[in-house]
């Protein structure tokens, strides 16, 4: 059965025609072929699918297409400005917080809506915030160090 749905991914309006049980996740990256959001577990458990809904992460594998109807959509893409890097963005790279990278996109957004929650977290707020994104390859005290510095330079 499928339905349309009227969203915004990226800042652009998009109607699609999408199949009730299709996930958000294949929408974005079979239909609409934003590669950023990564397929990990398909489960809701690795936060690799991260992406933002009206400003709040979700993961994307277990999100339906049809609840994202009237809804803003922003994936790393639509993060990621077109002259460069976000701080945040920058300070991963700065503190080696990306290894392979998989991870990263999800990463990244829970990070930013964390930080906009919270301007100035604790290590212990950031543990807590990002406790849904694994990462197989930094052992986590990279990422911690670039949200941290990254919430330094913004309270400044």
């Amino acid at each position: 059965m499928n339905r349309d749905i009227k969203c915004i991914v990226n800042g652009r309006e998009r109607v699609l025609c999408v199949n009730v049980g299709e996930t958000l996740l294949e929408v974005i990256r079979d239909r609409l072929n934003l590669k950023g959001t990564k397929k990990g577990c398909e489960a809701g458990e690795c936060g690799a699918c991260t992406v933002l809904v009206d400003g709040r992460p979700v993961d994307s594998c277990i999100f339906l297409a049809v609840w994202a109807d009237g809804r803003e959509i922003t994936t790393i893409e639509g993060h990621t400005p077109a002259e460069g890097l976000t701080d945040l963005q920058q300070n991963f790279v700065d503190e080696g917080a990306t290894q392979c990278g998989f991870c990263t996109p999800g990463m990244i957004l829970t990070a930013q809506a964390l930080l906009e929650d919270n301007a100035n977290p604790t290590e212990q707020e950031i543990r807590y915030g990002m406790a849904g994104n694994f990462c197989r390859c930094t052992g986590y005290q990279a990422i911690i160090k670039a949200i941290e510095k990254t919430a330094t330079n913004r309270v400044k």
